[in-house]
């Protein structure tokens, strides 16, 4: 077993699936002999070939369009948006034509399209290329939105993602890409879609969190048990849909929660969790649900980002708000 950071991870998943199954492409904007912007998928054309692993032109419209068509006729496409934030530009194909495949056929045609895009901030980018989107992308029925939130994860979620017959889309946050290293093992393995994980056991308040955030969340409890408060961690690892379930299990033990996105505070992901759990569980709380967000700002220049971001710190101050006053 190799220790890998998150960008080998999915390099190897990419690789071991182009080994196991012919009907997988792998295509976008310098994927091929350069590897990808992060080299996520450096030395798989050399490998595999130019049939299988190839560049096309800079237009995010026509990488979802061959996506749809390919995966219409029993290719399972993995194409890749550069960078999430130009994902505005094939908006019609994600949402009007990927999710809707299986609807508008009644169930004859699939698009098993696993479409990888790099997302969020903290690594100094130019404008577009940080932003959260995926708030957006989850409010639309028929399709996956996974987000792994280390390198274990993410080499089980994408393989898992592959395999599936319904379009995902998955998200690398550019922070983690070369954050930290642990063991993946070389061969196919899946970590299932949908189902949350419990990154820490905790019984005073529930964090529950999804991408880069799950690794402010895990140093915000570090910091709170410290302080003799008992933080448990949800990684959601699937935005859409959420695992209610464990989310249950998690609040109706804790009896509190924070949700906590990197995005924007109006909408998004955190606002979905916090509904579906009040709905369920409003006699079961002991103090308001509440969240940790980005402001309500367009994503700033790299100067800002430091003061954007949410980080431990914030989660910390907003635990101790909630158990100081409930």
């Amino acid at each position: 077993m190799a220790t890998r950071n998150m960008v080998e991870a999915i390099t190897s998943a990419l690789d071991v699936m182009l080994e196991d199954d012919e009907k997988i492409l792998v295509f976008g904007e310098d994927v091929g002999k350069n590897g990808g912007v992060f080299r996520a998928t450096d030395g798989l054309q050399e490998k595999h070939g130019e049939r299988r692993v190839f560049d096309t032109p800079l237009a995010e419209s026509g990488i979802l369009g061959l996506s749809i068509g390919l995966g219409a006729v029993g290719y399972r496409p993995v194409p890749e948006i550069q960078f999430f934030g130009f994902v505005s530009e094939a908006i019609d194909s994600l949402t009007n034509q990927m999710a809707r495949m299986r609807f508008r056929t009644n169930g004859t045609l699939t698009c098993p399209i696993t479409l990888r895009s790099p997302f969020g901030g903290g690594v100094g980018t130019p404008e577009i290329h940080s932003d959260s989107y995926e708030g957006f992308i989850a409010q639309m029925p028929g399709i996956r939105v996974v987000v792994p939130s280390n390198p274990y994860d993410a080499k089980g979620l994408l393989i898992a993602s592959i395999r599936s017959n319904d379009p995902v889309v998955f998200l690398e946050h550019l922070k983690l890409y070369r954050a930290e290293k642990m063991e993946v093992p070389d061969d196919i393995y899946e970590v299932p879609l949908d189902k949350a994980n419990i990154v820490k056991e905790g019984h005073d308040i529930s964090i529950v969190a999804y991408g880069a955030m799950v690794k402010e969340a895990i140093n915000a409890a570090t910091i709170l048990e410290e302080i003799g408060v008992s933080a448990e961690v949800v990684d959601l690892r699937t935005i859409a849909p959420l695992d209610i379930e464990t989310l249950q299990q998690s609040v109706s033990k804790t009896g509190r929660c924070i949700v906590v996105q990197e995005a924007q505070r109006q909408a998004g992901v955190a606002s979905h969790v916090m509904s579906e759990l009040a709905e369920r569980l409003f006699l079961d709380l002991e103090a308001p649900l509440s969240r940790v967000t980005g402001p309500d700002t367009t994503y700033p220049f790299p100067l800002g980002e430091s003061m954007w971001l949410p980080n431990a710190h914030d989660i910390v101050r907003k635990v101790q708000n909630i158990m100081e006053n409930y």
